[in-house]
């Protein structure tokens, strides 16, 4: 079913900014192991080729209000990514709806659609513009994305000689410099230098002060506990428990033993 974004809304601020009803994600693979593409082929077209369903996110419903830091945790495979993807719009769910309230800026995977061959000057411009801001957007805040990533000697460089760190450094000031209604991240307080992790975590508690709603994955559980007002588990694909980060980490720890 497909996705709804509705504007934001004065009158609507008691209704949650993220809603999501029975959200089911599907993904269909081989059943057995296939060497080459050219063998694909020739078993797709031969009808030969047999699938199994696997089922990323399971009947999930789940709402997030405005203007709350909402955590999501879970062992690797457990859905988080996916989930996240369907809010993003990137992934579209295989059944289910989700309701959108608000201009989402995900941070799924930092510096997305940076070109190695450009500078990091013209990478800014053109990363922004993938966001969906306008050039003379982006100019407006070009000093401050320079400033905050640190890179004023380098961002004439082209990307490709730019290291992991600088990489990460650039593509979060970039993807932060405009503050979103809805700031989606996964993971990526984990990279860089801790001053550098310092400087996001400070930067996103700004945006939740000044009311944006905050959705983030980590297996940083003090992290997660830190900084989120509510949680959820994610198990297989299925919501496990949701409730205050303290609840939720308490019960998800507990299920290791």
């Amino acid at each position: 079913m497909p996705i709804v974004s509705n504007p934001s809304s004065q009158n609507e601020t008691p209704a949650p900014i993220i809603n999501l009803e029975n959200v089911s994600v599907r993904y269909r693979l081989p059943s057995e192991r296939i060497g080459t593409l050219k063998e694909y082929t020739i078993r797709l077209l031969q009808r030969r080729v047999r699938h199994r369903d696997f089922w990323a996110v399971h009947d999930l419903s789940l709402s997030i209000n405005r203007g709350e830091v909402f955590g999501i945790v879970g062992d690797n495979g457990a859905g988080k990514s996916t989930l996240l993807k369907v809010i993003s719009k990137v992934l579209r769910p295989t059944t289910g709806r989700v309701r959108i309230y608000g201009k989402i800026a995900p941070l799924l995977e930092l510096g997305a659609g940076f070109h190695p061959e450009l500078s990091g000057r013209e990478n800014v411009f053109l990363n922004g513009a993938l966001l969906g801001y306008s050039h003379e957007e982006m100019t407006a805040v070009f000093d401050e994305v320079v400033d905050f990533s640190e890179l004023s000697e380098f961002i004439d460089a082209p990307i490709r000689t730019y290291s992991s760190g600088m990489y990460a450094r650039l593509g979060f000031a970039v993807a932060t410099a405009h503050q979103p209604e809805i700031l989606i991240v996964d993971e990526i307080l984990s990279v860089g230098d801790e001053a550098f992790q310092r400087k996001c975590t400070d930067r996103i508690t700004g945006f939740r002060e000044n009311g944006a709603t905050v959705l983030m994955v980590s297996h940083n559980l003090g992290l997660i506990s830190e900084m989120c007002d509510r949680a959820a588990w994610l198990d297989h694909g299925k919501l496990m428990k949701i409730g205050t980060a303290e609840e939720v980490i308490e019960m998800y720890r507990e299920g290791f033993q």
